[in-house]
């Protein structure tokens, strides 16, 4: 066990006036399973890549442990999985390495193809096997589950829930459950860790958050009630005083102590204005403390059209062939207006192809599809690195609103800087963001999403819940993030 210790932590890209981390100072275990958490573009694959010492910065980070990095870049993917493996951990022998894919789920055989033969799901598990074989290395996992469907994040999770000593970034909140004991956190205005797994981490966000929201109302009324006895008590003051000054015993009482009776009054009077003035300043003082990290989004919006037709999209002995393979066969269902509908399969059962089918794309099927007439749909793709260009293109190519795509991406936390450059410079998450803007400004019948949530963080995952259950929009999605999937869908379809 040791400590990675970051002390004072600033770095800002070059050309960029703003800092990413400013004075950041937190310590790490190395023996914790740390989940990793924070809107995108809030730094956190920028610290990984800190760490790894890929960037200039000033302040300090100290460990006694190496890091290793994945995704893993294989240098040459023709070579057989074992060859990899070995390179990436060479004091493993044969018998361990067999040993440790096993654990994951992964057939023996794999090991002696070529690595570029593997699925993106083998690939993954394959490397993660390899790199936690090396010794006093500490394992940086930056967003794993990508490239895995349900079976294998469950899969992925149990394993990482046996090991120790990496970080974690996910958005999927059952993964993280599943595996951590710690969560890292980058917040609005610090960064902090806390010991326990995402839930434990969103249900403590959540009761600090109302408690901070309930002491700013009731400081703000306090302030306000001090500002009023502020003026009444400076109004006094003043007004003693100026009896004390303009006082004469002569004309009005002939009592000797009346003046110093006065100038008591007015210095009690003075004091108690001071006081009050005070408490309404250390009001303020505890005020400004509060609310920096609380995260108020504004609620999405969606407006889907009604169709005059009950089912809007029937398959009956659907069959969909990839090549010489058939990958869906015998098909039968329906789409229902106001169904909230998943497909459910691993990676390669079609899912993306069936969806692609119904836009209008040329997939090679046979057997019904009916699509009722004059159906409208709305379709955000699984891929989002084709954006490019700037969002006032974008919306005019969408024929969208300029001006409502900027609105919907601010609650999505995108910051204004952001508007000025080329999408090709967003992060994956950024971009599926801006797709995900684009559909919910589309008047639609039907909204057809292929894994909607790649990349994106956790709260925005949480506001297009609430966004999905508020107006119950017609749905047909593929999602391997569980949570979402069990919140959000009516009818499970399986692949």
């Amino acid at each position: 066990m040791s400590l990675i210790q970051v002390s004072n932590l600033t770095f800002s890209y070059e050309g960029s006036y703003d800092d990413i981390f400013s004075d950041a100072s937190f310590q790490i275990d190395t023996a914790w399973r740390l989940g990793f958490c924070g809107r995108n573009g809030r730094g956190k694959t920028t610290f990984l890549k800190l760490l790894m010492g890929e960037h200039e910065y000033r302040g300090t980070i100290t460990a006694s442990v190496l890091f290793d990095y994945f995704p893993f870049q294989v240098a040459d993917r023709a070579l057989d999985t074992m060859q990899i493996l070995s390179a990436i951990a060479p004091d493993a022998p044969a018998w361990q390495i067999q040993k440790e894919i096993s654990k994951l789920a992964i057939s023996e055989d794999a090991l002696y193809r070529p690595f570029e033969s593997l699925s993106n799901g083998e690939q993954t598990k394959s490397l993660l096997a390899g790199l936690f074989l090396r010794s006093n290395h500490f394992l940086l996992i930056d967003e794993p589950t990508n490239h895995l469907d349900l079976a294998a994040r469950e899969t992925v999770a149990r394993y990482l829930g046996s090991k120790s000593g990496f970080i974690l970034v996910s958005h999927d909140r059952a993964f993280l459950d599943a595996c951590v004991d710690h969560i890292l956190s980058i917040n609005k205005a610090n960064i902090e860790v806390m010991k326990g797994n995402f839930t434990t981490w969103w249900e403590q966000k959540k009761l600090k958050d109302a408690y901070e929201l309930a002491q700013n109302e009731q400081l703000g009324q306090e302030i306000g009630r001090l500002q009023e006895a502020a003026g009444r008590a400076v109004r006094w003051a003043d007004k003693a005083e100026g009896r004390k000054i303009g006082f004469d015993p002569r004309k009005t009482e002939k009592s000797a102590g009346r003046r110093p009776y006065e100038a008591a009054k007015s210095a009690k009077l003075m004091k108690r204005a001071k006081n009050v003035e005070k408490r309404r300043q250390d009001a303020i003082d505890e005020k400004s403390k509060l609310l920096k990290n609380v995260e108020t989004p504004d609620d999405l919006k969606i407006i889907p059209l009604a169709h005059h037709a009950s089912r809007l999209i029937i398959f009956e002995d659907l069959s969909i062939r990839y090549g010489c393979r058939e990958i869906i066969t015998g098909l039968c269902f329906s789409l229902q207006q106001g169904d909230r509908m998943a497909l459910r399969g691993g990676n390669g059962s079609g899912k993306s192809s069936l969806l692609k089918l119904i836009c209008g794309e040329d997939i090679p099927h046979s057997g019904q599809m009916n699509i009722a007439s004059k159906l409208v749909i709305s379709y955000v793709p699984q891929d989002a690195s084709f954006l490019s260009g700037d969002l006032k293109g974008y919306a005019r190519d969408m024929q969208i609103d300029e001006t409502l795509l900027k609105s919907i991406l601010r609650k999505l936390d995108f910051s204004r800087t952001q508007f000025d450059k080329d999408m090709g410079d967003f992060s994956a998450g950024q971009k599926k963001k801006v797709l995900l803007a684009g559909s919910l400004l589309t008047q639609a019948h039907v909204y057809i999403w292929d894994e909607p949530l790649n990349y994106i963080d956790v709260l925005s995952r949480i506001q297009i819940e609430e966004l999905i259950m508020k107006y119950r929009p017609t749905l047909l999605f593929a999602e391997h993030d569980r949570a979402f999937c069990e919140n959000v869908a009516t009818r499970v379809i399986d692949l």
